[in-house]
């Protein structure tokens, strides 16, 4: 009886609170990348306040600089975030704005595992009826995706679009949520939602995306 006590006396002490290895107590760090769109750049829109904020809660924020317009293609991002963030992994958040979110759809059906969360904004898929954007957004969003896989990978998913965005109708917005089958975040007057809207900061999208880093 008195080697079985020891034992138990030493299981216990080995999950007590603030005990030598034990890891029930810790907050695991994330990594959350901010994807922006096409003709965009890594220092406009909420990008870099997001950025700041993450930081300040204690994870990690990435915002790669992708080749847009020369030389923009599927292959030439993929390449870039392979060099400046590596393989997508689970402890990775990725947020993407406008292409950015035609992006991530690609990133997540090509995962091997699934990211903590998703939060994709002003996204869409097929043609927008705007030449020059349509010419450089095919080899993204011109397909159909493998749904049921880009669902597995994706995480917790929020989908955020405006109800007067000048470039991607608001029936975009629903059509992304639909087959990602979570509710549609409508965000009133907010056009592109981006600098010339006047979002430089995005309150909402900062408060779900607290609430999925506190949980983890």
């Amino acid at each position: 009886m008195n080697g079985v006590g020891a034992l138990l006396t030493s299981m216990l002490a080995a999950v007590a609170p603030g005990a030598e290895g034990n890891t029930m107590t810790k907050t695991k760090t994330l990594e959350v990348v901010i994807i922006h769109g096409s003709y965009g750049s890594p220092n406009e829109n909420w990008f870099p306040w997001l950025a700041d904020e993450v930081r300040k809660a204690g994870h990690r924020a990435v915002v790669p600089t992708f080749p847009t317009p020369e030389g923009q293609t599927l292959d030439t991002w993929l390449d870039r975030f392979k060099k400046e963030v590596g393989p997508v992994r689970s402890d990775m958040v990725l947020v993407g704005h406008s292409l950015g979110a035609g992006f991530i759809l690609n990133l997540l059906e090509r995962s091997d595992e699934p990211v903590a969360g998703s939060f994709l904004v002003s996204g869409f898929l097929g043609k927008l009826g705007l030449p020059d954007f349509d010419a450089v957004n095919e080899t993204f969003v011109f397909r159909e995706f493998d749904w049921e896989r880009v669902r597995r990978h994706a995480g917790a998913v929020h989908v955020y679009h405006s109800d007067d965005d000048p470039y991607v109708p608001l029936g975009k917005g629903r059509d992304l949520a639909q087959h990602l089958g979570v509710e549609l975040f409508v965000v009133h007057k907010a056009g592109h939602i981006n600098a010339a809207a006047g979002f430089r900061t995005f309150p909402q999208l900062l408060t779900d995306l607290k609430a999925l880093l506190e949980r983890r």
